[in-house]
């Protein structure tokens, strides 16, 4: 199983990255985590589909990358993955006059909202509701015989240590740097991520969706991965590919 980072920042595109956007490549899947701007390399990887795309929440810089989707031929076509109303959120926001609307794309789309739990349908999979300003969802996915967890948005919760619970692989925010917190606007940082990791026993941690304006270099990414001791840790990179 292939993990390509296709956009590792978090609120705003900057040289060292584009906004949220993660594709898994399992045997039988193509699978996205969230749709910023980095969305727009996945024609790179996927030619014709399906794909199977997984929003966390509607905050703007894990779906600004929506907009773009009429660039795809993805004739086996895109299925979205959300809350209790993604749907209604989508139809007002992928819409005229700001963008094509999903009903219009060259290729046919459908959304399926996700109650929080266990789900078979495409796959094993579960998702719960993280800590964050606005209702998020952390995704677990049983693929290739491996466990891989998505906790976006959000501050330390019982619902991403049990999504991270023996993961081959954790894929966590580190929006905050070393230290820092921020009670009112829950995130983490790469000691909180570290900490994570270690309760939910996961092999390896991968670490995203870096906050553009406190880490405005690759540099200031690799420092606060330094800054914490993790067998497995990872600082991710825009067009990074890691196997699992």
């Amino acid at each position: 199983m292939e993990i390509v980072f296709l956009g590792t920042n978090g609120w705003y595109d900057t040289l060292a990255g584009n906004t949220i956007c993660i594709l898994i490549r399992s045997r039988h899947h193509d699978i996205l985590l969230d749709a910023g701007d980095g969305i727009h390399k996945l024609d790179r990887f996927v030619e014709e589909g399906p794909v199977h795309l997984f929003l966390s929440h509607f905050h703007l810089d894990h779906i600004s990358g929506l907009h773009i989707l009429n660039k795809f031929h993805l004739k086996e076509g895109l299925h979205i993955y959300g809350q209790p109303g993604t749907r209604r959120a989508l139809d007002a926001i992928v819409a005229r006059p700001f963008t094509v609307p999903l009903k219009d794309l060259p290729y046919p789309v459908d959304v399926a909202e996700l109650a929080p739990g266990i789900h078979e349908d495409p796959f094993h999979l579960e998702c719960r509701f993280l800590d964050h300003s606005s209702p998020c969802l952390g995704y677990r996915f049983s693929l290739d015989d491996k466990i891989i967890a998505y906790c976006p948005d959000t501050g330390l919760c019982e619902n991403a240590v049990r999504l991270a619970r023996d993961a081959d692989l954790l894929i966590a925010e580190c929006s905050l740097r070393p230290g820092e917190t921020s009670p009112e606007w829950p995130h983490l940082n790469p000691e909180d991520a570290v900490s994570l990791a270690r309760k939910a026993g996961a092999k390896k941690l991968a670490l995203v969706h870096f906050d553009a304006s406190r880490y405005p270099t690759v540099e200031d990414r690799m420092d606060a991965a330094s800054s914490v001791d993790y067998p497995g840790l990872i600082a991710t990179l825009d067009d990074m590919a890691i196997d699992i």
